[in-house]
């Protein structure tokens, strides 16, 4: 097993232990729909900014490992990769939007 994939395993053996405690109710009935929207709310934008995060990883190395092979294409795939992050941070922050909504912090 690798390094990954260990420290994946004991993320998710300490998420399981402290999941108990964290979501224990306390007398009064349970978690209302407003908690459960902003625990979904939160859960939704970090996976939205996880995935925005990989991808503009992946294309910032991708471009770079073009402009090792071309040097002379520099501007246009800079410009192409910057249209691509745009649209890629533009994803990310539709999902906050989204999860804001959702969750009733904002709009009505």
């Amino acid at each position: 097993m690798n390094k990954s994939k260990k420290l994946v395993f004991l993320v998710a053996v300490l998420l399981t232990l402290f999941a108990a405690p964290a979501m224990a109710q306390d007398g009064e009935g349970g978690a209302s729909a407003a908690d459960l929207a902003a625990l979904g709310a939160g859960l939704g934008i970090g996976i939205a900014a996880a995935g925005g995060a990989i991808g503009q990883g992946r294309a910032t190395g991708e471009a770079c490992a073009g402009l090792a092979r071309n040097p002379g294409a520099g501007g246009r795939i800079q410009i192409m990769l910057l249209i691509g992050l745009a649209f890629m941070e533009s994803v990310v922050i539709y999902a906050l939007v989204i999860a804001l909504r959702g969750a009733g912090f904002i709009g009505g």
